[in-house]
């Protein structure tokens, strides 16, 4: 008995070492290797926020001119708060997921109201908010605030699946439990030391956080990680066992299902029909041009489809582009055809028909938040109109 406590005793004095050993090791890593990226350069929560609930599903890349952007018209809650629905998603326009921003106004309403204005400092405050979660909280409270709390995204479950060569299925609830606790472990850790190793803005806890995500970012990449660059390199179990590229243990994806749409630009005195999406479906708010899925076969001509749910005959229709994307588990392939109404022509009532519909000149149409598919297609369309001028 007394040497099963010894042993257990000796095991958690070097799970301790081994974690100083991580922490130690990606807080020094980070004060060097850490991206200049714009909302590392503010401790704003709201700033924070905004990034965070942005990065969502979304490259950095991606994300960085919509930050800046977004905080140049709205620095400041209430800003958001008070603002136009349509302008909102205007300048979501193309981030995809637009439930996001939906949320954020929602929550920066809820700030106004309950909390004067002033972005809750609280873990518990900040996980009310509407379209924070776990995650988002945690994030918010340690990158701000400095607060010892775990964060656990995609990259970070990567980073310690390898690193502790975890062999069960990250997203199963006790395996993803673990890894919650393995993450607040190590920025408990960091909060426990010498604040040196830290970059100007970040305390420890912060700065843990940071580097966990940044090295799942760049260094401990899905597919071809840069092992020899690892600031983790020896304390890693999967890299030991030469096995880095077993873990995470991920299920293997549903096979994608394609789906087919023909869309419709369908000029009519000088103006163009659109439409908004009702309330209650996906993209809900956003505009797009009347647009139908084309079932089974999809070989049929964009001309049946026109004549059958929309009431129009067209003779040719001249195509305008091809639009290509994902939707979770849909890859969608959306074929947009151009034509002209005679001036008294009128498209079917019905929910395809005018009753929901209105005509916009090219200027208005670019200055209202289509869907990113159909964005593309007004695009394509702008640019060859002018293109015939």
């Amino acid at each position: 008995m007394a040497a099963k406590k010894t042993f257990l005793i000796r095991s958690h004095i070097r799970s301790l070492s081994r974690d100083s050993a991580i922490t130690s090791a990606l807080l020094r890593w980070f004060r060097t290797a850490a991206r200049d990226l714009p909302w590392r350069r503010t401790l704003d929560p709201y700033a924070i926020w905004v990034s965070e609930i942005m990065l969502q599903q979304t490259q950095v890349k991606t994300v960085v001119p919509y930050w800046e952007r977004w905080m140049r018209e709205l620095p400041g809650l209430r800003a958001l708060a008070s603002l136009d629905r349509d302008r909102l998603l205007k300048l979501w326009e193309g981030l995809g997921y637009y439930t996001r921003a939906r949320n954020l106004q929602k929550a920066a309403r809820q700030i106004v109201d309950q909390h004067q204005g002033q972005f809750p400092k609280t873990y518990a405050e900040i996980l009310a908010l509407p379209g924070v979660g776990r995650y988002t909280a945690g994030a918010i409270c340690s990158l701000a605030y400095n607060q010892p709390t775990a964060l656990l995204d995609g990259n970070v479950v990567r980073v310690l699946t390898r690193l502790d060569a975890v062999s069960e299925d990250p997203r199963e609830r006790k395996t993803n439990e673990g890894l919650w606790e393995r993450a607040k472990a190590l920025v408990g850790k960091a909060n426990s030391l010498s604040s040196s190793h830290s970059p100007q803005l970040a305390g420890n806890c912060s700065a843990l956080n940071q580097s966990l995500m940044e090295l799942g970012a760049t260094i401990c990449t899905p597919r071809s990680p840069d092992c020899a660059q690892c600031p983790l390199k020896i304390l890693c179990k999967a890299r030991a066992l030469d096995r880095v590229d077993d873990f995470p243990r991920l299920p293997k994806r549903e096979k994608p299902t394609p789906r087919r749409f023909h869309a419709f630009v369908i000029e009519q005195r000088g103006s163009i029909w659109v439409r908004r999406r009702p309330e209650g479906i996906v993209n809900a708010g956003l505009w797009e041009f009347p647009n139908v899925e084309v079932m089974g076969d999809s070989a049929k001509k964009p001309e049946e489809t026109l004549l059958e749910h929309l009431g129009l005959e067209r003779a040719t229709l001249d195509p305008i582009a091809t639009v290509r994307h994902s939707i979770t588990r849909y890859r969608i392939e959306l074929k947009a055809y151009y034509g002209v109404m005679k001036p008294r022509e009128k498209l079917r009532s019905g929910t395809e028909g005018s009753a929901t519909m209105q005509q916009v000149t090219a200027a208005e149409a670019t200055a209202l938040a289509f869907t990113s598919a159909h964005a593309r297609v007004l695009k394509a369309w702008i640019g060859r109109r002018e293109g015939q001028r």
